[in-house]
């Protein structure tokens, strides 16, 4: 009968692990939503967009209220990449861009870019996020967008593609045929804003 107590003992000290380990997964994935949810609120805040599947593409993208200011950089970032690695000189303009954006040296947003300058986002990403940007033009958030127009995304794109090989009177000198195909089609996305 002893033995039998033990079992039963031990069987309900089971359970009860169980359940509690079933109640902290609960609470945790409860607390994540909440998370996520506040991320996309802040977001939505800082950006001005207010559909809330633009705002959980932008997350599931990987942006976050503090990296969202790169959004409007991914064109270039993009450009940059168009020949399989970022130039020094891509580099160089890419950081200047984000400086005069607000981006700061070792914040959230600076760190990202370094990532984004190290390992190539997928294509998927920059179609994306050159919608988005299209999106947040629309949108008019001075926060994020500033200043900025389709034209002077382009121009600032140009201004990338051409870092590396120098210019000649007003054309670009040594831009690759893989950028100026890129150029045109971003130009085309910019300017059909808000499809």
């Amino acid at each position: 009968m002893v033995e039998h107590d033990a079992f039963g003992e031990r069987e309900r000290a089971l359970e009860n692990e169980y359940f509690r380990k079933k109640d902290l997964e609960l609470i945790e994935k409860m607390r994540r939503a909440a998370a996520t949810e506040q991320a996309q609120v802040e977001m939505g805040q800082k950006t001005g967009l207010k559909d809330p599947a633009l705002l959980k593409e932008l997350q599931d993208l990987g942006f976050t209220p503090d990296t969202v200011a790169l959004l409007p950089l991914m064109p270039m970032l993009e450009v940059a990449w168009a020949e399989g690695e970022i130039t020094a000189a891509e580099r160089q303009q890419l950081v200047r861009l984000a400086r005069s954006r607000g981006i700061q040296e070792g914040d959230p947003a600076d760190r990202q870019l370094t990532t984004w300058m190290t390992e190539r986002p997928t294509y998927a990403v920059f179609r994306s996020a050159t919608r988005l940007t299209a999106a947040l033009l629309d949108s008019g958030s001075p926060s994020v967008v500033g200043d900025l127009s389709p034209e002077a995304l382009v121009a600032y794109c140009e201004e990338i593609a051409a870092a590396s090989g120098g210019l000649l009177g007003t054309r670009f000198m040594n831009v690759s045929a893989e950028e100026r195909e890129l150029l045109a089609r971003i130009a085309s996305d910019l300017k059909a804003r808000g499809t």
